[in-house]
């Protein structure tokens, strides 16, 4: 069941997909229209899913799950992977790809190989400072609140 994700509770369970590129205005339209269609039928055990969806500088995809109304199940959790690989095919960009780093430079958002991101750091090219996208966000409250952030607060420090 497709709900605003502004209805979803703090708690709610976050997936955040990267797109290796931004999507046009036209593709994000697309991509909503998709979004909404699954959503809308998402199940678990026959039981409606209450789910709500993001799409940040038509570049992230980030689906919340209201658990309180109904968990995730392993099928309906390899239900919404399906989704987002029909997408990667639809629309050419790799959505599933956590071995790359999302992070501002600017206005500018830059999509890196984790190991690129990993020698900017030694050669100062980026900083604790560099605000990045943590995707490993468990829940909406992370995601409203620790989601973009510099890197010395989120899984990246290590590198600094």
């Amino acid at each position: 069941m497709l709900v605003p994700f502004d209805e979803l509770p703090d708690h709610a369970r976050m997936w955040v997909y990267q797109s290796s590129r931004p999507f046009t205005e036209e593709e994000t339209r697309n991509v909503e229209q998709e979004l909404e269609r699954f959503l809308t039928a998402w199940t678990a055990h026959g039981a409606d899913l209450k789910a709500g969806y993001r799409m940040p500088y038509n570049r992230f995809i980030a689906i919340g799950l209201d658990q309180d109304s109904g968990a995730a199940s392993g099928c309906s959790i390899d239900a919404s992977v399906h989704f987002i690989q029909h997408l990667e095919k639809t629309f050419g960009v790799e959505l599933l790809d956590r071995m790359n780093v999302t992070y501002r430079q600017g206005e500018f958002i830059a999509y890196k190989p984790l190991a690129d991101f990993r020698k900017m750091a030694k050669n100062k090219a980026v900083s604790a400072k560099t605000i990045v996208f943590n995707n490993l966000v468990t829940n909406k409250q992370e995601f409203e609140n620790d989601w973009e952030v510099p890197a010395s607060e989120s899984w990246h420090s290590r590198f600094f």
